[in-house]
């Protein structure tokens, strides 16, 4: 029985669900369907300021007054509350973002944990003090840098919400979320059950918007103190931009074109299904998916064409299905974007082995796509395509391909398959990326940090470094000298 979801949502700001300003209410459809969801209110420039303002109410009142085992238990208690309703929660992000239900419920389990990692991460919190020559002392404290204006996008809505409200919270931070206009439900649900969990009113405000608009007056905002954004290269570039207005700070986890290596004496039997989820796991929409493959030319027909196979055999259908292996695209629009970068790519020449041409059936679906004989300059290897199409491309040696590997603006994640230990700890000291897999597909775990290089963006989330960006760090001297300070003699 599906979870009732033709309910109308609002913004939810300082600790209530409420009207937006402009009345606002955009109608939510299911992109595996094309049917009704929900209705959801959009929030404006006027929205941003009432949670702001809220945000910054509770940082100088109740929140700020609350103490660290406080703030890790209430963290804790949102972990439980959200492991309460996990098959809600489960199919309503299944159901608003068309992903299949098994992916979802790993993100769940995942998100769960992350909050209980940061809730036990609060008690490494602390400043260091040490004499510092005569008679001065000195001490540092660590205190929450404010107001945190975070973005998330719609691909994982509620895992991503949850790697910006966690460290955010455990640092004694409030926030201002914005989720993507298109897929809003979770995040607002997670901000109703935070609420019932004991968070006090105005610490997570959550106002559904568009960029441009309120996006873009968020980051702007004056009272905001610090900018946490998950999206496009192009977009991280703009926040940048405003940003640099208030001089705020500002962690960005941009875009990717991932590589998987995979070198002839490899495992083959473990390297091809893994490289099959690496692409395909969220529909190809996800920073990390490792859409570029490279083979070692020895290996190159037969990787392609067991390859192949399996990306024909996964089950492609209905996302609340348990055995759906991959869901729908997140719009239709977006489904023509990837086709778009297909017709492009064999346009330069490169070889659709399987998949490569849209289902005109009901829902935004796409099958799994292969494209053999790429060249890494052709397009199609070097743009994000953001769908479930992987580009295989060979190489020559193990100079030849961290080359490849490297020929990208992107520098996110690289998976190394390899028989030989020593080559995959080489490759992962020459290759460009936050993150390096070696015989392993996974990607993100809490406690391991997560970020990129070059464009795909800086900061790191996941870690304990994560807590860093959410904290100003306070230096103190004391004098000990039990002489009256007098350098001048005066």
């Amino acid at each position: 029985m599906a979870v009732a979801t033709e309910r109308e949502y609002g913004l939810f700001i300082n600790g209530a669900a409420v009207e937006p300003a402009s009345g606002e209410i955009r109608e939510l459809t299911e992109p595996a369907t094309g049917d009704p969801l929900a209705r959801a209110a959009m929030a404006g420039p006027a929205d941003v300021d009432r949670a702001v303002e809220a945000a910054r109410a509770a940082l100088g009142g109740p929140w700020g007054k609350t103490p660290p085992n406080e703030r890790s238990r209430l963290l804790q208690a949102l972990a439980d509350a959200i492991q309460t309703n996990r098959k809600e929660l489960a199919e309503l992000e299944a159901r608003n973002v068309g992903k299949a239900i098994s992916s979802v419920k790993a993100e769940l389990a995942q998100s769960i944990e992350n909050y209980r990692f940061y809730a036990s991460a609060i008690a490494s919190i602390a400043g260091r003090s040490n004499p510092v020559g005569g008679s001065l002392l000195f001490y540092s404290l660590k205190e929450p840098v404010g107001v945190a204006g975070q973005i998330v996008p719609w691909n994982y809505p509620l895992m991503m919400a949850t790697w910006k409200l966690a460290p955010a919270l455990a640092a004694g931070c409030t926030v201002v979320l914005k989720p993507d206009p298109a897929t809003p439900l979770t995040a607002l649900r997670i901000a109703e059950l935070a609420a019932d969990a004991g968070f006090p009113e105005g610490v997570i405000n959550v106002v559904p918007g568009d960029g441009p608009s309120t996006g873009a007056h968020l980051v702007r905002h004056s009272d905001v103190d610090k900018v946490a954004f998950t999206g496009s290269t192009q977009t991280g570039g703009e926040i940048m931009r405003l940003c640099a207005e208030t001089v705020k700070r500002v962690s960005l986890e941009l875009g990717g074109k991932s590589p998987s290596i995979v070198f002839a004496d490899a495992n083959l039997a473990d390297a091809i299904p893994s490289s099959v989820w690496s692409i395909y796991y969220s529909a190809g929409q996800s920073c990390e998916a490792r859409s570029r493959v490279l083979v070692e030319r020895s290996a190159y027909d037969d990787f392609v064409s067991q390859f192949a196979q399996h990306a024909q055999s996964l089950r492609v259908g209905d996302p609340l299905d348990a055995e759906t292996q991959m869901g729908s695209l997140v719009s239709a629009t977006h489904r023509d974007k990837v086709h778009a970068f297909v017709e492009t790519g064999r346009g330069e020449g490169a070889e659709v082995v399987t998949g490569g041409e849209p289902d005109n059936g009901r829902g935004a679906f796409y099958p799994p796509t292969v494209l053999a004989n790429v060249d890494n300059r052709m397009v199609v290897a070097q743009e994000e395509i953001f769908g479930p199409v992987v580009t295989v491309i060979p190489f020559e040696d193990e100079k030849d391909a961290i080359r490849i590997a490297n020929d990208t603006k992107y520098g996110l994640f690289a998976t190394v398959w390899t028989g030989d230990p020593a080559r995959g700890h080489r490759l992962a000291s020459r290759i460009k990326a936050g993150q390096i897999g070696i015989n392993t597909p996974y990607t993100a775990f809490p406690g391991i940090p997560f970020g990129g290089y070059k464009q795909s963006g800086f900061g790191r989330e996941l870690g304990l470094e994560t807590l860093d960006l959410y904290l100003e760090t306070k230096s103190v001297l004391v004098s000990t000298s039990p002489k009256p300070f007098n350098p001048f003699g005066l």
